[in-house]
């Protein structure tokens, strides 16, 4: 009989996602008459903009030519996307990232995952604790963690608890770590890290040699100029950070699937023996190995982003859903709710009225209000008692979902 990999079944019974999913399909069926809105998972809902659009159809067209068709693609991106998310991401903000630096994917949610590949197990691991719930199951799935106890933690990880108290935003660890979770602007909160709380986690983690993960996928959302979009901004960091970031939100490619890595060619780790390994030549390895490349018509389209047009285009989608969460913000606060995020970030955060849990929250308004929210339990111990909506939605339904939500309340 064939063996599986134990670590598997030391997750929780579901990912949080499905598990949202089955109770919603369920409601739906019992209820087939109800309007649901979804204001859960973190998908978009605006169509593709006219140069994206434009970008992607004159790539399909170049795909039915012999002259202009492509085959395989380079692994690690097209030149001409890499070169555009270094010039407009990190060269225009005084950020020295190369094109050969950027590794063009499908995905940051695969990224964050398949990086574990290049990493050993034997490396304590911090996670902040709420917390995107990818950066713990795969480090589950890789074996680097015992089972979990009754609040859903896993052993071996070093939870980093971000609560009201301190912003969400958590203190350094008390202990050595090797390799450290953090996204900002942050998911599921919705909070940012100052400069000055960046240049910390830098500090820890060159005094520690240890290597920060930063999930920046949500960059685009800040407005406040004084937040820096990339680690990268704070000096040092290309000796202690990878950034993931993702074409899903900023442009509309949840559906489509894009993304980038950045693996500074300086960053280093230590074989068995001590000796100096470089980080970009493992991932670039793995890549060759386990990924063929993004579509080409896929890249054309990213690119696309990047022009004048498609940069007006894309602030255009931005300042639609964080309209969006400025509404949910000022309509939860107005109803007595206490709000966090939805300010630099398409998401806000709020504390469950009347105590309850997360789940039941979650039942109230899908039951009463045929609302879709996430529970702030899904997220680690530390988001029970909180609830996480998403800006990602229309106008209209944003807005009769407030409507609904207040008279629950």
């Amino acid at each position: 009989m064939v063996h599986i990999n134990q670590n598997y079944l030391k997750l929780k019974a579901g990912y949080l996602f499905p598990e949202i999913g089955r109770r919603v399909s369920a409601f739906a069926q019992a209820h087939p008459e109800a309007k649901i809105i979804r204001m859960g998972i973190g998908d978009v809902t605006e169509p593709l903009t006219p140069a994206i659009i434009a970008a992607m159809h004159e790539a399909v067209d170049e795909m039915a030519q012999r002259q202009s068709f492509k085959g395989y693609g380079p692994e690690q991106g097209y030149g001409f996307l890499r070169e555009a998310v270094a010039a407009h991401d990190f060269q225009a903000r005084g950020v020295d990232i190369s094109a050969d630096e950027i590794f063009i994917s499908d995905g940051s949610k695969c990224d964050t995952g398949n990086i574990l590949d290049i990493f050993g197990s034997n490396n304590r691991i911090a996670i902040s604790d709420p917390v995107y719930p990818v950066y713990v199951d795969t480090n589950v799935m890789a074996g680097h963690t015992g089972p979990a106890d009754a609040s859903g933690r896993y052993e071996g990880l070093v939870y980093l608890v971000g609560n009201e108290s301190n912003g969400f935003v958590p203190e350094l660890p008390t202990v050595p770590v090797d390799l450290i979770y953090l996204c900002y602007p942050n998911n599921p909160t919705g909070t940012v890290a100052s400069r000055e709380t960046l240049a910390r986690w830098v500090q820890y983690a060159r005094d520690n040699q240890a290597l920060i993960l930063f999930d920046a996928a949500y960059e685009a959302f800040i407005s406040d100029p004084a937040i820096p979009h990339s680690i990268f901004e704070i000096e040092g960091a290309k000796d202690v950070a990878i950034e993931f970031r993702s074409f899903s939100k900023n442009i509309g490619f949840t559906g489509i699937r894009c993304a980038l890595t950045v693996v500074p060619r300086q960053l280093m780790g230590r074989g068995a023996g001590g000796e100096k390994v470089s980080i970009h030549q493992l991932w670039n390895r793995r890549q060759s190995t386990k990924f063929n490349g993004a579509s080409y018509v896929v890249q054309k389209g990213a690119a696309a982003a990047y022009s004048p047009q498609g940069r007006q285009e894309m602030r255009g989608l931005i300042d639609f859903y964080m309209n969006n969460a400025r509404l949910m913000r000022e309509e939860l606060t107005r109803a007595g709710i206490r709000v966090f995020g939805g300010v630099n970030a398409p998401y806000v955060w709020l504390k469950t009225p009347n105590s309850l849990s997360s789940w039941d929250f979650f039942d109230l308004l899908l039951n009463k209000a045929n609302v879709v929210g996430t529970p702030g339990s899904g997220f680690g111990a530390a988001g029970e008692g909180y609830f996480r909506l998403s800006a990602f939605n229309s106008l209209a339904n944003v807005q009769e979902a407030l409507q609904r939500i207040h008279s629950v309340l």
